[in-house]
C-alpha cells in the first residue's frame, strides 16, 4: 500500500508542473518562387492562422526577391502592388478582414474581402508585407463561425527599372483548431 501512494504522488506532483493549455490554431504556409531578373527570384508568401477558440485567423502576406546570397528586400526605384483576397468556400461565412499598413485599402464584398497594398522604394523584406486579422461571422447567427475553411491568396505586381512582373496566386489555405 505504501508503495501505491509513493507512486500516486509522483504523478500528481508530475501533473502539477505540466505547462497549461495553449490556445491551438489551425495554420497553412504556401510560398511561390518565380524568375526575376538574372539568377533573381520573386518569392510571395502567405501565413495564416485560424483560431477556434474566438473564430478569429491571424494572416500576413508578402514578398521579397530570393538571390544567391539570400533573401532581400528589393533596388531603388520600386512601385509594387500587392493584392490579398480573403474568402471561404462556406456561403454563411461573413469574413470581415482588416490590415495593418500605410498604403493599403480593403474592399469589402458578399464574401469576400480584398486588400490592396502600394510600396514605395527600397528596403529590408519585412517592409513588403501585410499582416491582418480576419473575423469569421456566421450571417444567420452573428456568432463566430468556426467550422468552415479561410483561404488568404496574394498575388504581386514589381516594377523597378528593366523589371515589370506580376506573379501567380499564392494561397493558404485552413480550417480553425
Amino acid at each position: 500500500m505504501r508503495r501505491l501512494v509513493v507512486g500516486f504522488a509522483v504523478v500528481v506532483a508530475t501533473l502539477t508542473f505540466l505547462p497549461t493549455g495553449v490556445t491551438r490554431a489551425a495554420s497553412n504556409t504556401a510560398t511561390t518562387l518565380i524568375p526575376l531578373d538574372g539568377p533573381n527570384q520573386l518569392e510571395t508568401h502567405t501565413f495564416l492562422n485560424c483560431f477556434n477558440s474566438d473564430g478569429h485567423c491571424d494572416f500576413t502576406a508578402g514578398a521579397d526577391m530570393r538571390t544567391p546570397d539570400g533573401v532581400t528586400g528589393f533596388p531603388p526605384g520600386l512601385w509594387a502592388r500587392q493584392t490579398i483576397e480573403i474568402r471561404s468556400p462556406n456561403r454563411m461565412a461573413y469574413l470581415d478582414a482588416h490590415a495593418t499598413g500605410q498604403y493599403e485599402r480593403v474592399h469589402k464584398a458578399m464574401g469576400s474581402d480584398e486588400i490592396t497594398t502600394v510600396y514605395f522604394g527600397e528596403g529590408p523584406p519585412d517592409k513588403y508585407q501585410t499582416t491582418g486579422r480576419i473575423d469569421s461571422t456566421d450571417w444567420s447567427t452573428g456568432r463566430p463561425k468556426t467550422d468552415v475553411s479561410v483561404i488568404a491568396c496574394t498575388h504581386i505586381q514589381v516594377v523597378y527599372p528593366g523589371v515589370n512582373i506580376t506573379s501567380p496566386s499564392t494561397c493558404a489555405q485552413t480550417t480553425f483548431s
